[in-house]
């Protein structure tokens, strides 16, 4: 665990997913209320079919406390999903290519509300980051959200296209971030 004020930041992994579950369903449930209401996608139920698709070894999420209360978490995901499968414009082979070792994706990241524009984003992204073997990391981000997919970028990642990995989502802008 790394602490930072009153902040404190648990790494799970797979094995502990049980135990967090809940947690990442609420956090998950506040944070996207208004998109819950207007797109089925987005739908609490929905979350729980990707988590469970996604929960597989490799998978981990650093949830950030703050007095105990869940501030916000990411998770990340090893490259067997068949991340690239979705774009919308092929890439490169040398893009692509995926040894299961090469990209982590990063499935979720998410604050609420009340520790918004402090930093606590940025936190639990590095320290997620913090030991991966991957050489890179990959995210999807909605495109309208400028804001966020500039704050992306000034993390490092670069949009590299578009993706749709689902038939009923949106289509997310693609962006990836050397580790090494």
């Amino acid at each position: 665990m790394t602490e930072t004020g009153t902040i404190k930041l648990h790494r799970y992994g797979i094995d502990q997913l049980d135990q967090i579950r809940s947690t990442l369903v609420a956090l998950y449930a506040e944070v996207y209320a208004a998109d819950i209401e207007k797109d089925e996608f987005f739908s609490v139920e929905r979350f729980v079919e990707r988590l469970a698709g996604h929960s597989r070894p490799g998978w981990e999420a650093v949830v950030a406390y703050d007095g105990g209360k869940a501030a916000g978490y990411a998770s990340a995901l090893p490259e067997r999903t068949g991340w690239w499968a979705h774009m919308l414009q092929p890439l490169p082979e040398e893009e692509i290519r995926e040894d299961s070792e090469r990209t982590m994706a990063l499935y979720e990241l998410m604050v609420r509300a009340h520790w918004r524009k402090t930093g606590l984003a940025e936190r639990i992204h590095e320290e997620l980051l913090t030991g991966r073997t991957e050489e890179r990391a990959t995210l999807l981000v909605d495109p309208e959200h400028a804001k966020v997919k500039a704050l992306y970028g000034s993390w490092g990642y670069r949009n590299i296209g578009g993706q749709q990995p689902f038939p009923d989502a949106p289509i997310y802008a693609t962006m990836l971030r050397p580790l090494r």
